[in-house]
């Protein structure tokens, strides 16, 4: 099968993704085989090609938005299931933070992608507990972006303690974004998106923002929350400066860079509260997967063949991508 590997990480320009052929993989004790039929392109992905996040697998093969159909059936899926694995691959049950429910900061957890091979391949194998049953008629390119840019998105938004009818500013707005503020405008909330892409601007008006402009802008109204999807550490203290009295800003990457140094009164004083998001629960996706199919959210797409999977990362760290990348292998043989 066609499969994609991290060969260096390093620098996109540097070419740190290698295709490669490799055997179908077989599944182990609690596993399923799943076919790809989608797998979109996280900007997680592109940290893990170029070394953000450090290697924890040798080789791995990149991808944690997969929507497939069940090969080899398990215990809680039949062959031909339609079917979402996403990046919490795994966690102990065990701990003092699995037992109260958080099991997003379980230390022993592992992730579709970093700690295994994902889906930048014609298939993939997965623990059958972490796999998602895949709800409604939407086509599979329109369902993969759901399952970590969705999900994450919708813990974040949680995560910055938005009010009824409150006040929401977006840094940055890409796959994860687009998805956030649907929810967010379809519970009452007015939507300022900051982003330096022309392109995205103009979604998050078409989308319904009430106003978009450029990432170091003003913002047209103080704001009860705002949630940082670009990675960007120099944006934190512009986004805490537009915050109002009470106001929450939660960062919901996985990496961030270096945030300059705070001044406790413009940034933090009055009660303005900073918090980051740290993967997500499964039962996060749960019902987010449950509130994207009664929403109707639109899904934004960028396709490309499984064997672009390259160029796909390299658009989305150039910024190209409108709405999210989503890598499509080819039809079976």
């Amino acid at each position: 099968m066609l499969a994609w590997e991290v060969r260096a990480p390093g620098p996109i320009g540097t070419g740190p993704l290698r295709a490669v052929d490799r055997p179908v993989p077989e599944p182990g004790p609690g596993e399923v085989l799943v076919r790809v039929r989608a797998c979109g392109v996280c900007r997680t992905d592109l940290h893990v090609a170029e070394g953000d996040l450090p290697p924890h697998l040798p080789g791995v093969t990149p991808g944690h938005e997969i929507v497939g159909e069940v090969v080899t059936p398990g215990d809680r899926f039949a062959a031909g299931d339609r079917v979402g694995v996403a990046w919490l691959r795994g966690t102990c049950g065990r701990c003092a933070y699995c037992r109260r429910g958080d099991e997003n900061l379980c230390p022993r957890s592992v992730y579709t992608g970093w700690d295994a091979h994902g889906g930048y391949a014609e298939f993939a194998v997965a623990p059958e507990a972490y796999v998602y049953p895949l709800p409604g008629d939407r086509p599979d390119t329109e369902l993969a972006p759901l399952l970590c840019a969705g999900i994450i998105g919708y813990r974040a938004l949680r995560g910055a303690a938005l009010p009824p009818a409150g006040r929401l500013g977006i840094w940055g707005f890409g796959g994860s974004a687009h998805l956030a503020a649907q929810v967010a405008i379809a519970q009452g909330a007015v939507v300022h998106v900051f982003t330096r892409a022309a392109a995205a601007r103009e979604l998050a008006l078409d989308l319904g923002a009430a106003s978009a402009q450029d990432s170091f802008d003003p913002s047209p109204e103080p704001l009860d929350s705002a949630i940082m999807f670009a990675p960007a550490g120099e944006l934190v203290p512009a986004a805490l400066e537009r915050l109002d009295r009470g106001g929450t800003l939660a960062i919901a990457g996985i990496h961030l860079t270096d945030i300059p140094a705070l001044n406790y009164q413009a940034h933090l004083f009055q009660e303005r509260r900073l918090r980051s998001v740290t993967a997500n629960t499964r039962a996060d996706g749960e019902e987010f997967l449950r509130l994207a199919d009664r929403l109707g959210l639109k899904v934004t797409v960028t396709p490309y063949p499984l064997a672009e999977a390259d160029r796909a990362l390299a658009d989305l760290a150039g910024d190209r991508v409108n709405g999210a990348a989503v890598l499509l292998p080819p039809a079976p043989r």
